[in-house]
């Protein structure tokens, strides 16, 4: 699923403008590091074993473009060896999703290699949080498998370009080429070449073209990279990420030696690496919830892969509660047009609304909903979360997104209310920093 375009825009522009905090100064852009390597993922591929590489993302890393071709790249390499991929990447999503899916979506299939991409959507996060996530990330994965290599890899939309063509990774880029250096992880920026080569007219990085204009310009060495400033054309756009791939492995290959990754102390000791997900229906539910079948539910059939048991309420007061030890819970859920408002408390404390409708919901999509965050760590909490009666003001937040959808808009009040109202609530996993607590 697609991040909506103009939230990403307005994310990575506001990003590329942002100057980075004293301590995540930009780094040099340079178009790969070799660093450690990957040097137990060679061996294996030169002795012609099965391995697998896993792709964990956003949106650019979900489309039919650099990763199975890179997959395909792989396979010409080393055609003795059977390579198959793990499919792990969700538009509109960002590390601090990743570190908590981690390891059901990636870590449980066994991959032997792990790329992953999320420079454009922790685009708008702070620093530090990207720090927590992407270093979590990089633990989990060696605390599960301590031979499996990993390659940061990074993309970029039309407003990181600046930075790009000044020499410099954008700050998400950058604060993660610190977590590299850190752990020797390598790591490519796939954008780089493609960005120095818009001044030079080589690459024109957001026009509407057709597949076959699209050809012949690179039959006149001219790429039309996107047709949004975000998800390249996967018959050009994604040659070119598909390339500087290519061109870094020689030099990637070249480092290292097999053997267990012994990583050093953390960079923040507060960084991400319990980060856990249970079923929703671990929770103690009221008795409106629904499991819904994914064999008769359109909903739960389409998110089936990322959400294999979705639980649904909507009746107002309709709760779910459970017991986390820990800072930090969130729950990975729906929202959408016919979603409400949700009321949280904590150890018997109010702590807010939070609203399950935003200004794209014209259609549904993957979300996290924040519970709560800096809990005391080495306390047990009581979290419930319980749907509102109240329901948001949704033609309002509708009218509030950058470019407003006037087809929507435009819909008279019963047409409007038959398309919008409800006060649901889809939820599937509870996420976790620390230990869930069984009642």
């Amino acid at each position: 699923m697609r991040i909506p375009r103009s939230l990403i825009l307005g994310l990575a522009a506001s990003a590329a403008s942002l100057v980075a905090a004293p301590d995540y100064p930009l780094r040099d852009a340079v178009e790969f590091t070799a660093r450690g390597g990957m040097p137990n993922f060679l061996a294996k591929v030169k002795a012609g074993k099965e391995v697998k590489i896993a792709y964990l993302g956003g949106s650019i890393t979900a489309q039919n473009g650099w990763r199975p071709l890179t997959l395909n790249w792989f396979r010409e390499q080393f055609p003795e060896a059977k390579i198959e991929q793990i499919h792990a990447a969700i538009g509109g999503t960002g590390s601090d999703l990743g570190v908590f899916r981690l390891r059901k979506d990636v870590l449980d299939k066994q991959p032997d290699l792990l790329f992953v991409e999320f420079a454009v959507n922790d685009g708008g996060a702070a620093p530090e949080r990207i720090v927590k996530s992407m270093e979590g990330i990089v633990r989990q994965t060696w605390a599960a498998d301590p031979e499996l290599d990993i390659c940061f890899v990074y993309t970029a939309t039309e407003g990181m370009l600046g930075d790009l063509q000044g020499g410099k990774f954008p700050r998400a880029a950058s604060v993660m080429e610190g977590i590299a250096d850190h752990y020797a992880i390598p790591s490519i920026h796939m954008c780089l070449q493609a960005a120095r080569m818009v001044p030079e007219g080589k690459v024109v990085f957001k026009a509407q073209k057709s597949a076959e204009e699209r050809k012949a310009a690179m039959a006149e060495g001219v790429y039309y990279f996107s047709g949004d400033g975000v998800h390249p054309y996967e018959d050009s756009g994604h040659i070119l990420y598909l390339e500087a791939v290519a061109r870094s492995m020689p030099a990637i290959f070249a480092q290292g030696a097999p053997g267990k990754h012994e990583p050093p102390a953390p960079l923040d000791a507060e960084n991400w690496e319990m980060a856990r997900m249970v079923p929703f229906g671990e929770a103690t539910l009221s008795p409106e919830w629904k499991l819904l079948d994914p064999e008769q539910h359109d909903l739960a059939k389409r998110f089936r892969g990322n959400l294999p048991q979705l639980w649904m309420a909507e009746t107002p007061g309709a709760s779910a509660t459970f017991r986390v030890k820990g800072s930090t819970v969130r729950v990975f859920d729906l929202v959408g047009p016919t979603c409400g408002s949700l009321d949280v408390t904590v150890d018997g404390e109010a702590k807010g609304t939070r609203n399950r409708f935003d200004a794209y919901c014209t259609y549904y999509r993957l979300q996290q909903l924040g519970v709560v965050e800096g809990l005391d760590p080495d306390q047990v909490h009581t979290i419930t979360v319980t749907i509102r009666e109240e329901e948001p003001d949704k033609r309002r937040i509708l009218e509030g997104r950058a470019e407003p959808n006037a087809k929507v808009l435009a819909l008279d009040d019963e047409a409007f209310a038959k398309q919008f109202t409800g006060r649901q609530w889809f939820a599937g996993y509870i996420l976790y920093l620390g230990e869930f607590v069984k009642e």
